[in-house]
């Protein structure tokens, strides 16, 4: 018969390993020897590294001033070539600002200070001792920075630091305050032509077919010489003709129209989108961004969609040419509703 083992110690191979002597599986393979860098052995190659890391925080320092040259030197007029040239400008300019710090730190961080290993056993805690470790610790890493002995890194990471925060704070601005009551004038006055847009070609009643939409604005925009855009995006307006019989005006307002033709303004109650589609067949307008759906038959009322508030209506009339003409301005701020109105 075969031999077979029974796995007891006394087994073939327990017997064979007791003859060797145990060693540890894992040892600890301890701490790479360290590699010294180019500039901490050569004056040269380290003086080199800090004029690199100072001209990253000059990139820096000029980037904010490029987005300040965007900001307040681009005049935006009715091209959009200078809303571009402007949009580029603020862009570059805070990309260089952040890049150059955030690139000069870690340059100067890889290069210049000290990157030997160091291993702190763990001890008891005690707070006064571990207070007088941490001030020692802050002050172990302001010397080894070496911030104190190359002031050139110094002063233009200072500089850097200090404008940064500057094209925030200018943009922030631009957040208020609240228009006030800047969004209730626009260019509509009364005897104000309406007009196509973009060219200004003004419009007669007989051009307006029933189911026909124009996007209109005031005859006088185009003349402007600054402020074209701000003033366009308050007074665009939608013109639309409909039969008389489905429109439902509410007391006051019975001769807003003429023959059946409307104008409301173009801007979403919402958040301010064009609103620039219309269904013919139900007499609805809608917003693209969020879906939000006006009827014309009820004054631009909501029917649909996040809006809160009809789109206001632009009083018009007929002048002694023909030409469709407003009556007044808005008689309410255009635009979204979350403004402040008093």
């Amino acid at each position: 018969m075969g031999n077979h083992s029974d796995g007891t110690p006394t087994g073939s191979d327990a017997v064979a390993k007791a003859g060797h002597k145990e060693v540890d599986q894992f040892q600890d393979p301890g701490l790479p020897p360290h590699r010294l860098r180019l500039a901490d052995t050569d004056p040269k190659a380290a003086k080199r590294a800090e004029r690199q890391v100072a001209w990253l925080f000059i990139i820096s320092i000029v980037g904010t001033l490029l987005f300040f040259v965007g900001y307040f030197g681009i005049r935006l007029d009715d091209t959009f070539g200078q809303l571009r040239l402007q949009n580029t400008l603020l862009g570059l300019g805070i990309a260089f600002a952040m890049l150059g710090i955030g690139t000069g730190i870690v340059h100067w961080a890889r290069a210049l200070m000290p990157d030997h290993e160091v291993i702190e056993e763990r001890h008891e805690l005690r707070p006064e001792e571990d207070r007088l470790a941490a001030v020692e610790i802050l002050e172990n890493i302001v010397e080894e920075t070496g911030i104190k002995r190359r002031p050139l890194i110094r002063n233009t990471l200072l500089g850097a630091v200090a404008l940064a925060p500057l094209p925030a704070i200018a943009i922030f601005r631009d957040l208020g305050p609240l228009p006030g009551d800047s969004l209730r004038h626009t260019l509509w006055k009364e005897g104000e032509r309406l007009a196509r847009d973009p060219d200004g070609t003004p419009i007669k009643a007989s051009d307006v077919t029933i189911g026909s939409a124009f996007h209109v604005i005031p005859e006088s925009l185009n003349s402007l010489e600054q402020g074209k855009l701000n003033e366009k995006a308050k007074a665009v307006v939608l013109l639309m003709r409909l039969n008389p019989e489905d429109l439902n005006p509410s007391e006051g307002r019975e001769d807003w129209g003429y023959n059946g033709i409307v104008a409301y303004s173009k801007i979403c109650t919402h958040v301010g989108c064009p609103v620039a589609l219309y269904e013919q067949q139900t007499h609805h307008l809608l917003c693209p961004c969020h879906q939000s759906t006006f009827d014309l038959t009820q004054e631009c009322k909501v029917i649909f969609g996040p809006a809160v508030r009809p789109l206001p209506q632009l009083p018009i009339s007929v002048d002694a040419d023909g030409y469709l003409v407003a009556q007044s301005d808005f008689h309410e701020p255009v635009g979204p509703s979350f403004w402040e109105r008093g």
